[in-house]
């Protein structure tokens, strides 16, 4: 009995001393941090490469769903990354803005003679 109670009271003491003698851990300062990242330099807004873009994602889907010797099942994953990149090209081009010349003839109040 008396050697389990030393054994129990070494066995605190040395936890106790390896807990005090340890070195405590460093604060983690990389957490709040702000990350850079070095990008490269943006590309010119082209609104032609994406709608050359959109064109061969149009002529792939077209493709694929006119090949019958090719699986459902296979080309469906392709079929609907395409619809997704044409999405989210015309998303990058936004709506559509229609650009008029100039007032139209009859764009001056009426003129009533009587």
């Amino acid at each position: 009995m008396i050697r389990l109670a030393v054994g129990v009271v070494s066995l605190a003491s040395f936890l106790m001393s390896t807990a005090i003698l340890t070195p405590a851990p460093a604060a983690d300062l990389t957490a709040h941090a702000r990350h850079v990242f070095y990008a490269p330099p943006p590309e010119p807004f082209c609104p032609l490469c994406i709608r050359d873009a959109i064109y061969a994602d149009t002529k792939l889907i077209a493709r694929l769903e006119a090949n019958p010797d090719v699986d459902d099942v296979d080309k469906a994953p392709w079929i609907l990354g395409a619809r997704a990149d044409i999405h989210h090209l015309r998303r990058i081009l936004g709506p559509v803005h229609t650009v008029y010349a100039g007032p139209c003839c009859y764009w001056r109040k009426r003129f009533y003679v009587r």
